[in-house]
C-alpha cells in the first residue's frame, strides 16, 4: 500500500523526468560526505539538480513520464542530476569533478537521458565535451557574420581602390 509520501515523492521526480532535458544517473557509491557536499555544490552552481531517490519509486516516475527500460540502470546506490535548461551541464560537472579525483573517481556514469532519448554510459565523455547552448549560439552568430564582414570589407576595398585610381588621374590632369 503506497504512503502519501511515497505518492508525492513519485509525482516530484515524474515532474522532474518531465520537465528536465539532461537526466544522469550516477552510482555513488564512492562518495564520501565531504564529497557529495562538494559536487551538490557544482550542481546547484550550473542550475542542476542532484537527488538520491529510492530505486523503486524512481522506476515508477520513469515510466509515469514516458520512459521504459531504465531497470538495469536503476540497480544499486543510484543518485540522478536533472537538467532544465542544458542537457550537457551535468556531464560538464561530473568530469570537472572526476578530474579532481583522478586515481580514483568516486563517482561513475550509469546512464543517461539527453533530451528524451536513452544513452549508454559511454556517451557520457562525449557529451561532456560538448560546448554550452550559449557557445553554440555565438559560434553560430560568429559563422553568420562573417560572410557579412567579408562583403563589407570586399567593398571597401574596392571604394578606396576607386578614390585612388580617381586622384591618380586627377594629379596626371594637373
Amino acid at each position: 500500500m503506497p504512503t502519501p509520501q511515497k505518492i508525492t515523492i513519485v509525482e516530484e521526480t515524474q515532474k522532474r523526468f518531465e520537465e528536465s532535458v539532461g537526466i544522469y544517473f550516477t552510482n555513488y557509491s564512492g562518495l564520501n560526505v565531504v564529497q557529495a557536499t562538494e559536487l551538490r555544490d557544482m550542481f546547484r552552481e550550473k542550475d542542476v539538480e542532484y537527488l538520491v531517490t529510492k530505486n523503486t519509486l524512481t522506476n515508477i516516475a520513469a515510466k509515469n513520464a514516458g520512459y521504459k527500460g531504465l531497470d538495469d540502470v536503476l540497480q544499486g546506490q543510484i543518485s540522478i542530476a536533472y537538467s532544465k535548461d542544458d542537457p550537457s551541464s551535468p556531464a560538464r560537472v561530473i568530469k570537472e569533478f572526476g578530474k579532481k579525483y583522478k586515481d580514483n573517481n568516486p563517482i561513475e556514469v550509469v546512464g543517461i537521458l539527453f533530451e528524451g532519448k536513452q544513452f549508454e554510459a559511454d556517451k557520457f565523455k562525449e557529451l561532456a565535451d560538448l560546448p554550452t547552448r550559449k557557445e553554440l549560439i555565438s559560434q553560430f552568430v560568429g559563422c553568420l557574420n562573417q560572410p557579412m564582414t567579408k562583403l563589407a570589407a570586399t567593398l571597401n576595398s574596392v571604394m578606396t581602390d576607386f578614390v585612388g585610381v580617381l586622384n591618380s588621374l586627377k594629379d596626371k590632369k594637373s
